[in-house]
């Protein structure tokens, strides 16, 4: 499409939700997306405490159990989760204003979360599994990255596989050996995704107005 009928033709936004076991890059290759400006990153609530080191609003919104539970009884949460005693979830209202805006938005949850918010949105959802190139080098991984004690590295990688499992429930899986050839890679899946007929906008109505053209 070429920037004059980019013009005559709007679209929906999407839904672009990247998985991985911790370590593999879905956290890099989705802030990656947000500072290239191409996607508005999904900001969740929960219900634990914020963290010195954490913005309200930017990192998470905090909020109270009773309200976090009035939400997700009114169905306004896309997907939720409870971790450790505390609740995650995901706000449908601002995606669904993005969305409608012509933006994408991106999620950097796992396959529970995968499956919640596919089947609330199921046409807006493009989904992406990123794996590493081996078990040996998610372990490597983790530990350069010195924030786990090695029990934790242990726990982690025993996630990884349960996690891994999951690849077939996703609609793209990109193995990350290489940061750059993986950005490039996701930067591909969501440019096609991005001309899919039913996310184009007026598109009926513009080839309706080629057809009517004469040449007098």
């Amino acid at each position: 499409m070429n920037e004059d009928s980019k013009a005559l033709v709007g679209r929906r936004g999407l839904i672009l939700i990247l998985s991985s076991p911790s370590g593999a890059g879905k956290t890099t290759l989705t802030r990656n997306l947000v500072e290239d400006h191409a996607g508005v990153l999904s900001v969740s609530v929960t219900t634990r405490p914020k963290r010195t080191s954490e913005i309200d609003g930017r990192h998470y919104h905090f909020i109270d159990e009773k309200k976090f539970l009035a939400m997700r009884d009114r169905d306004e949460l896309l997907e939720w989760a409870e971790v450790h005693g505390n609740f995650y979830g995901t706000p449908r209202e601002p995606v669904e204003k993005t969305l409608a805006s012509g933006q994408d938005m991106v999620f950097d949850i796992d396959y529970q979360g995968t499956r919640q918010v596919r089947e609330k949105l199921p046409d807006d959802v493009v989904t992406v599994f990123i794996l590493p190139p081996s078990f040996r080098e998610l372990k490597a991984r983790l530990e350069r990255r010195a924030e786990d004690a090695p029990e934790v590295i242990a726990k982690r990688l025993a996630n990884a596989r349960v996690e891994m499992e999951r690849w077939e429930e996703y609609d793209y899986v990109i193995v990350n050996e290489d940061l750059g050839r993986s950005y490039a890679s996701l930067k591909a899946i969501q440019a096609a995704e991005r001309l899919k007929r039913d996310r184009l906008v007026g598109l009926e109505q513009f080839v309706q107005g080629l057809l009517a053209e004469t040449l007098d």
